[in-house]
């Protein structure tokens, strides 16, 4: 948690360095009425999993960050009506109630009570698709948005550890997972601060089983995303 603070301290230093720019600027700039919302973005979210087994108790505390760039394609000509395509990173910190682990290719899944400490970590490669709608013009800098379309992810590192009373375990990069997943976003909000949501499609593991019970877990995200153009 000391690294987020510290994240949030420097990101919104930028921020309102940024900003200050902008403004003392902005009676010099020349109007571009083909401008473009290039944007930098940086997404903090509060995380849950949703759709667990009924035998798997509620996750606890779990965050994510998740940074990159969206190139704008304006899609009539007062420009406020675009498509973006982006390319980014996210990470992902899960505490969560079922125990997963994999020896000499085999995959069990099981409810520990024992366990102190229980979670996952995620490492994606990010790509947003999205249809976005503003009333910016081309010397408006603070302006309303609606942001929504899909995510793409591939996940190229993920690792499940576990700490008991006795022991404690790690299982890096689990075949089980799904490397690729897709998602609903939504982004709404006024000039930087962003509401967001995240709605996963795809289940986090493959062809998975409790017992008798379909493992069909799937992430759900709420938090803020922040733009700078």
């Amino acid at each position: 948690m000391k690294n987020l603070y510290v994240l949030f301290f420097i990101f919104f230093s930028i921020l309102s360095f940024s900003q200050e720019e902008i403004l003392q600027t902005k009676d010099s700039l020349t109007v571009d009425d083909k401008y473009l919302e290039d944007q930098i973005y940086l997404s903090i979210t509060y995380n849950t999993l949703v759709n667990q087994p009924n035998t798997v108790a509620d996750s606890g505390f779990s965050y994510g960050i998740s940074a990159g760039f969206i190139k704008d394609l304006p899609l009539n000509s007062k420009r406020n009506f675009a498509f973006g395509i982006g390319l980014g990173y996210g990470f992902n910190s899960f505490n969560h109630g079922l125990k997963v682990s994999e020896n000499s290719n085999q995959i069990s899944y099981e409810i520990d009570n024992t366990l102190t400490s229980n979670k996952f970590i995620t490492h994606n490669l990010e790509l947003p698709l999205e249809l976005r709608w503003r009333n910016s013009t081309p010397t408006k800098y603070a302006f309303w948005r609606i942001y929504t379309g899909v995510k793409l992810s591939y996940n190229f590192s993920n690792t499940f550890s576990y700490v008991s009373t006795n022991d404690s375990f790690e299982f890096n990069n689990i075949s089980s997972f799904n490397k690729f997943q897709t998602g609903l976003i939504v982004s709404a909000g006024y000039d930087a601060f962003n509401l967001h949501l995240y709605y996963g499609l795809t289940p986090i593991f493959k062809d998975s089983f409790i017992g008798n019970d379909s493992i069909d877990t799937k992430i759900l995200k709420f938090g803020l995303t922040f733009y700078i153009l």
